[in-house]
């Protein structure tokens, strides 16, 4: 008797840890990279090119429908060359090198979803099309020309993340957003694939 309770204690704790475990992956799997790519200019600047595939979690869904905007940055930082690395990084005090603004929000009356990156708009007729325009960028330059040395783009390395800005909420939204994961999505610093571009 007491050994068949032990064994279905241990169970019962084995299925609740994988499940933990499923919740964490699809959470981390709320914002995942598509293309992360970047070449190194003749001028000395860095050009990013990136995409990324963006679920939203119900309470961000909810929320969205609802009328609430939500905002995202796309962040940049430089890895290598070190030395420069550090001087941007004291330069912007510790904070990305570089960074753009997404919003995206729900026209009820039209049915349709509207993505802002500062003064340019573009509306899509589903969720789904506009998610996939958040974070997506062609041709992002994100250093000053002559930052880099173009004859030596092998030995340059940067990462991208893309995030919702909790900050944008409404404050009773950032509230809820506080220390909650349904409220959260990032997809987490990844390594730019660095190109030469002539």
């Amino acid at each position: 008797m007491t050994v068949s309770i032990t064994r279905c204690l241990r169970s019962i704790s084995l299925v609740l840890g994988l499940l933990c475990c499923l919740v964490q992956a699809a959470q981390a799997d709320a914002i995942v990279s598509r293309r992360a790519e970047a070449e190194v200019l003749s001028d000395g600047t860095l050009s990013v090119s990136t995409r990324f595939l963006t679920k939203l979690t119900p309470s961000l869904s909810e929320a969205l429908q609802q009328g609430v905007a939500l905002g995202f940055r796309l962040e940049f930082q430089l890895i290598k060359p070190r030395t420069t690395a550090y001087y941007l990084s004291l330069r912007e005090w510790f904070d990305p090198h570089a960074q753009l603004s997404f919003k995206l929000s729900y026209q009820s009356l039209t049915g349709r979803y509207r993505v802002s990156i500062g003064s340019l708009s573009n509306y899509y007729p589903s969720l789904r099309e506009a998610l996939a325009a958040i974070g997506a960028i062609q041709g992002w330059r994100v250093l000053n020309p002559g930052t880099l040395d173009p004859r030596k783009p092998g030995q340059v390395a940067g990462q991208v993340r893309l995030l919702l800005d909790i900050g944008e909420l409404p404050k009773p939204f950032q509230m809820n957003a506080l220390g909650s994961d349904d409220w959260s999505l990032d997809s987490d610093w990844i390594k730019l694939d660095v190109k030469d571009g002539g």
